[in-house]
């Protein structure tokens, strides 16, 4: 069985879940605090960084994108029309572009430091970084994920999914990213109702059920969140 050490509230750890809850594969979770460096996680990944997949007794699989790479070349592939990543390569370029978009560049500009200063910094020690959150991180966040989430509603706009006609790595992707950043209410969709209803989509999906019932310890969900039609 398939075993990946992620955490509820990081990006590419969803993206991964959203993946393989979508090509039907069972994983056993095992939540994984990266701030605390445990010996035997960094014996899997020195880098500390989150996910880590392994399958059987095969090495580590490490980072969302690599992981999300391995699921297609090993499930992907034989899943003819349900296959989370476009037939032709040109059309593969689109989706692998916007999956690092969102699972790097969005992550790197909001929601990491979202998430760092109001979620992990709340079970972090002082010597791990813990404390009061820093106002002026989470005004930077604020104002570049309306940059994002505009960006979002121009491809929901433009295509029938973000990368194309097809569902894709792109929309998990995304989704897995806006997901997180719905849970702390820090998304006006009322300022994009086409990002807005391309969201309901993929929120409607079987694949989204588990992540919508999570809670994350101290801190309550938006009271949208779970809900289909919002």
């Amino acid at each position: 069985m398939l075993k990946l050490h992620h955490h509820p509230m990081s990006a590419a750890s969803r993206f991964v879940r959203i993946v393989l809850a979508e090509y039907g594969e069972r994983v056993e979770l095992f939540e994984e605090k990266p701030w605390e460096r445990r010996r035997e996680f960094l014996a899997l990944n020195p880098a500390a960084t989150l996910p880590v997949m392994i399958e059987d007794a095969g090495p580590p699989i490490v980072g969302g994108i690599v992981s999300g790479e391995y699921l297609d070349e090993t499930r992907g592939a034989f899943q003819r029309d349900k296959r989370l990543m476009p037939d032709k390569p040109i059309e593969r370029v689109e989706a692998r572009r916007l999956t690092e978009w969102f699972l790097g560049k969005m992550d790197g500009e909001v929601t990491r430091y979202l998430v760092k200063e109001r979620v992990f910094k709340l079970d972090m020690a002082p010597a791990e970084g813990g404390g009061p959150p820093d106002a002026s991180a989470i005004r930077a966040a604020r104002a570049n994920l309306k940059h994002h989430l505009r960006y979002v509603a121009w491809l929901a706009e433009s295509r029938d999914w973000l990368a194309g006609p097809r569902l894709s790595y792109a929309d998990l992707a995304a989704a897995a990213s806006l997901s997180i950043l719905d849970y702390l209410g820090e998304i006006a969709w009322e300022n994009e109702p086409a990002a807005k209803e391309w969201y309901m989509r993929l929120k409607s999906r079987p694949s989204f059920r588990p992540l919508l019932t999570e809670r994350v310890r101290g801190v309550a969900p938006a009271g949208h969140y779970a809900e289909l039609d919002f």
